[in-house]
């Protein structure tokens, strides 16, 4: 996830009207044992937290205040005028395509995600409650691409089932965001299409100025992906020519890739409206 702020001390007052974090590297949709690492805050465990600032900035504004104040130029780091960002899914998907997954013996592929967007859904709406009316949302990328899911396959290729997930849990997505739209007149949103995005920058790598595509910058073994980026790793001496850094997340420069068309890409990679557009709602 998250609803990404400005990472300070829940009880400091200006820190809830200026913008609180709430992400936890290696967050997911789902809660408890589902959850790719236990020691992370779910989703719905942040949402939580949310909803305990949201009733700390209705003691200190009241509540004509605080449904000013979010929607605004309250709650922030990156974003202005109250955009919620949510980044969610990948641990999920990571979690169901492991090596040693039994989710796959329990659900399809397309029941898992279902559950995933079922899980998402009254998630959002309480945000909703709780005065959020801007998000920024982003799908998931090509997941099976990542030097992790790539390793185990002849000539290092992408991991199609684990692709196929990240399809089928964006769809989901789309839909479900739509359907909230229908729902609430006054939220808009930005989804982001990370998946055609990363497609596109290993289908054209030389366009942005990449080299390597299956390699990961930081690491070591085959595709650097055998052991992850701890101390005694090898890294690369050009991580901008690289599309991943370890053997899960892309590089500072993709990352930078994706926020600029985030910010003021065309609608055939941010729908319905770039993050530009939605700040000026």
């Amino acid at each position: 996830m998250s609803l990404v702020s400005e990472s300070k001390n829940l009880s400091s007052t200006n820190a809830m009207v200026t913008g609180v974090s709430f992400a936890s590297g290696g967050s997911g949709v789902f809660n408890g044992s589902e959850a790719l690492d236990a020691s992370t805050i779910s989703l719905p465990e942040q949402v939580d937290y949310y909803s305990l600032v949201y009733d700390q900035l209705v003691q200190q504004l009241g509540l004509d205040g605080t449904r000013t104040h979010l929607a605004s130029d309250g709650f922030r780091i990156f974003f202005h005028r109250s955009l919620f960002l949510i980044v969610i899914g990948s641990n999920d998907l990571f979690n169901y395509f492991g090596i040693d997954s039994k989710l796959p013996a329990q659900y399809t592929v397309q029941q898992y995600v279902d559950r995933m967007v079922s899980t998402l859904k009254p998630l959002l709406k309480q945000m909703y409650g709780l005065g959020a009316r801007k998000f920024v949302v982003s799908g998931v990328g090509v997941i099976g691409c990542c030097p992790a899911q790539r390793k185990p396959n002849n000539n290092s290729e992408c991991n199609l089932e684990a692709n196929y997930g990240s399809t089928k849990y964006n769809d989901g997505l789309k839909a479900l965001l739509n359907e909230l739209k229908l729902e609430y007149s006054d939220m808009h949103y930005s989804y982001f299409d990370t998946y055609n995005v990363m497609s596109d920058l290993i289908q054209q790598p030389q366009t942005y100025g990449i080299t390597k595509i299956k390699e990961a910058c930081c690491g070591l073994g085959n595709l650097k992906a055998d052991v992850p980026c701890i101390p005694i790793a090898d890294y690369c001496p050009n991580r901008k020519d690289h599309l991943f850094w370890d053997l899960y997340h892309p590089t500072e420069s993709t990352y930078n890739i994706f926020a600029s068309l985030l910010y003021n890409g065309s609608q055939q990679v941010t729908t319905p409206m770039n993050v530009e557009q939605l700040v000026n709602v």
